[in-house]
């Protein structure tokens, strides 16, 4: 199930970040609008653009997340095989998983090391 979730997702998300996914959109939208004088603007007519955006966005959400969430690991596996291999300090590999307040203190004791002042970042 995870898997068919996760390519679902990333397709949907190249698809909808991709050129052709705003093409589709736009002509719906103003099919949409061009509709209104015909249905006098009823709310019924204003309740259609609102479900079906509503009902979009909500499952957009979910699926834009899952991939970030997927890329966001995979970059940092990556990062984390480059300090593995090279000279970096292999005391961050894995800060990602403490606490915003412990990653910011290993922040500030690195730019403290380097000279570095906080208004610099």
């Amino acid at each position: 199930m995870e898997k068919v979730f996760s390519h679902l997702a990333g397709e949907v998300a190249r698809a909808m970040g991709h050129v052709w996914g705003f093409a589709v959109c736009m002509p719906l939208t103003s099919l949409w609008a061009a509709s209104g004088s015909v249905f006098d603007y009823s709310q019924t007519w204003q309740l259609i653009i609102n479900t079906g955006t509503t009902f979009a966005a909500f499952l957009m959400v979910f699926m834009i997340q899952t991939t970030q969430n997927r890329d966001g690991v995979a970059i940092q596996a990556k990062l984390d095989e480059l300090v593995r291999a090279g000279e970096g300090k292999s005391d961050l590999i894995g800060i990602e998983h403490l606490t915003g307040d412990e990653v910011q203190q290993i922040r500030v004791r690195i730019s403290s090391a380097t000279g570095k002042s906080r208004s610099e970042h």
